[in-house]
């Protein structure tokens, strides 16, 4: 049996700042379009929708993120301040090149280190959680080797 992933998903309010958060993170907007309809709702289990959708990619084009901004329906829950052991989906992480680097890079946005420190583990990784525009959790990690 054959499978790849092709996107995870994130429900946003404001597409324009989490575009430019992930596009100085280092990802791409491939393309941003209009889902509408009962077909769509179909799919979902929402019944007739309408949302924003910007998808992004990252360079070496394995890995990609769906930003959906609904416009109908409302938005049902929110889940944004959840802390990093919460059930469900939450984080999406990264493998950065220089993680200083990157984290100078996306400051702009108002992120926060979501501990006190960048945190070693072994000789392997430096990590870090941070939280983006809307309180998107974001991991990051940079290999040693």
């Amino acid at each position: 049996m054959s499978i790849t992933m092709d996107n995870i998903g994130i429900v946003v309010e404001d597409l324009d700042p989490v575009i430019a958060f992930f596009g100085d993170l280092g990802l791409e907007l491939e393309g941003r379009a209009m889902v509408e309809g009962e077909w769509a709702g179909r799919c979902t289990g929402l019944g007739d929708q309408r949302v924003e959708v910007a998808m992004m990619r990252t360079p070496d084009g394995h890995g990609r993120l769906e930003l959906s901004r609904f416009l109908v329906p409302d938005i049902a829950q929110d889940h944004r301040d959840a802390p990093v052991n919460a059930l469900g989906y939450l984080r999406v992480m990264f493998d950065v090149e220089d993680l200083d680097e990157t984290l100078a890079r996306v400051e702009r946005h108002g992120t926060q280190l979501v501990s006190t420190q960048i945190v070693q583990y072994e000789d392997a990784y430096r990590l870090c959680y941070i939280r983006g525009p809307e309180g998107i959790l974001v991991g990051l990690a940079q290999s040693l080797s």
